[in-house]
């Protein structure tokens, strides 16, 4: 839905201008998704888990196991990769994540003493748990490899997490995003999450001019990889309102980029305003949450409720030190619908099975390197 009907104007005392109130704006959103990061970090407990010796020996196990089958580790399975207890915990991490806070770390699993086949596949058995792996790139790596590779930021087909620059607070091609810490940056590099509807609830309080603009059809650059008969960018609302949830679907570095096609919806200055007042208060340090993945440290985050970004870092000169993170799309069962445009991202909407990117031939697997 598109809120963008009748309006009552007010007049602004704060900047003497009138203000339009779209009278079909959701109301202010309530409940544990609506956070601030003041409070959170306050709450360290609700969203820090640290694993027992009992959890990581049932994780080892499983792993044992699979790898002994001698398949692609992009096969796992949730029945492949058997786990005796920590299967609860990620039960009630898959209903954190769409019902509730919408983020978690899970802390302390020994990534050094093991290969990195080891840790990648108790990553992909984690993430087996909690829904379907999605490509990540037109290869069809389920399982990315988050680092600088010394790629361009300003080059338009460069993607953003190749490189060692600031990120902007975005969201993934996927349902859930899911990171595995193996080492660490020497300087930066910190993870950032921040509330959607919190910004959704200051921008509704403070300028519902703007806010009214970021459902608009605003075009995001696909960055080269182009499903087939797509166009080379996506028209989707940075908030969309549908069943009544508000789900966000942001990237500002590749919504400028987009407006290098011609076909793509343009800019305005009023959008612009909008967009700038949207990254502000992500950026707001009451309003954000950062945190340092520690080697070992496991973040998921619900895409369609937060938005996530990296800041810059300075790297180890040894390449066998250098900052490295697994990450892994997934969609899980039983989770929210989404609206029709989103079709353009996902290419099939339905539950359990959309997210990722898919072009033609793409084959799913796991490179380990």
């Amino acid at each position: 839905m598109n809120p963008r009907t009748s309006r009552i104007m007010l007049h602004d005392e704060r900047g003497g201008r009138m203000m339009a109130i779209p009278t079909k704006l959701p109301k202010e959103l309530t409940g544990p998704s609506v956070w601030t990061g003041w409070d959170m970090r306050t709450r360290r407990s609700e969203w820090i888990i640290d694993l027992t010796a009992d959890d990581i020996e049932d994780l080892e196990q499983a792993a044992r196991q699979y790898l002994s089958l001698e398949r692609d580790i992009g096969e796992i399975t949730k029945p492949a990769f058997p786990l005796k207890r920590f299967h609860r915990h990620l039960a009630s991490l898959r209903e954190k994540l769409i019902n509730g806070i919408g983020f978690e770390v899970i802390r302390g699993l020994p990534v050094q003493n093991y290969t990195q086949e080891v840790a990648a596949t108790i990553f992909c058995g984690v993430g087996a748990h909690m829904g379907s792996a999605r490509s990540q790139n037109a290869q069809g790596h389920i399982l990315g490899h988050v680092r600088d590779i010394g790629a361009d930021a300003n080059d338009p087909n460069t993607r953003i997490y190749q490189t060692h620059e600031r990120q902007t607070f975005h969201t993934d091609s996927a349902d859930i995003v899911g990171l595995l810490c193996l080492r660490e940056a020497k300087e930066g590099g910190d993870s950032l999450l921040v509330s959607a509807e919190t910004i959704y609830n200051r921008m509704r309080s403070e300028c519902p001019e703007l806010l009214e603009l970021l459902f608009d059809p605003i075009a995001t650059d696909r960055r080269g990889e182009v499903p087939d008969g797509m166009e080379p960018f996506m028209s989707i609302p940075p908030f969309s309102w549908h069943d009544g949830k508000l789900t966000v679907f942001y990237k500002r570095q590749y919504i400028v980029s987009a407006q290098r096609f011609p076909e793509a919806m343009r800019l305005t200055p009023d959008h612009i305003e909008a967009l700038d007042r949207f990254d502000a208060l992500a950026n707001d340090p009451d309003l954000c949450l950062s945190m340092r993945l520690q080697p070992g440290d496991m973040q998921f985050v619900y895409n369609h409720s937060q938005l996530h970004d990296r800041t810059g870092f300075v790297d180890w000169p040894d390449r066998a030190e250098r900052r490295h993170l697994l990450r892994l799309w997934l969609s899980p069962e039983g989770d929210r619908e989404l609206p029709e445009v989103f079709r353009q991202r996902y290419g099939t909407i339905e539950v359990g099975q959309r997210g990722g990117i898919i072009t033609e031939g793409t084959r799913l697997h796991a490179p380990l390197d």
